[in-house]
């Protein structure tokens, strides 16, 4: 694995983290508003499983 190849994993899970912190901090502090976000994380979790497969190959 290139050190490039590396820093970009690294990064994005860097990312993700933060990404699943603030989400869960939000659902802390607006317990209602955890089914639209859990609802809108579903939407885009299948969108990116389609789109990503197309964009890799």
């Amino acid at each position: 694995m290139s050190s490039l190849t590396l820093l970009v994993a690294v990064l994005l899970v860097l990312v993700v983290v933060l990404v699943v912190a603030l989400l869960m901090d939000l659902a802390h502090r607006y317990p209602e508003a955890v089914t639209p976000m859990l609802v809108g994380l579903g939407g885009m979790t299948a969108i990116v499983a389609v789109v990503v497969p197309i964009v890799v190959r």
